[in-house]
């Protein structure tokens, strides 16, 4: 039987050589019919430390490699955009300093 391979987002990447990645879906509700988010949670072997928060990434099954890692990540499909604004606010800060001196 062929691996399974999902796509998903990094939730988290404060582990060391592992993410969090969650998987999103639609199910419609069996008596109603209206569609529901739901996701799935997999937590992933990350040997290089290559993906990051907010990462699009390919994942694919594996033996397990501890209690809740059964996924292995293969590659990172979409870079995060996200910006920290802290980050920018400082910079700004410290240019305006060296502006005023």
């Amino acid at each position: 039987m062929p691996k399974k391979q999902l796509i998903g987002v990094v939730t988290s990447d404060k582990m060391n050589k592992s993410r969090r990645v969650e998987i999103d879906r639609l199910v419609k509700h069996p008596k109603y019919g209206k569609f529901i988010r739901r996701r799935t949670v997999c937590h992933v072997h990350d040997e290089t430390n290559e993906s990051s928060m907010g990462d699009t990434v390919e994942i694919i099954e594996c033996p397990p490699k501890s209690k809740t890692k059964r996924w292995d990540l293969m590659k990172v499909i979409s870079r995060s955009k996200q910006v920290d604004i802290a980050a920018m606010r400082a910079a700004a800060k410290q240019t305006q300093e060296q502006a005023e001196v």
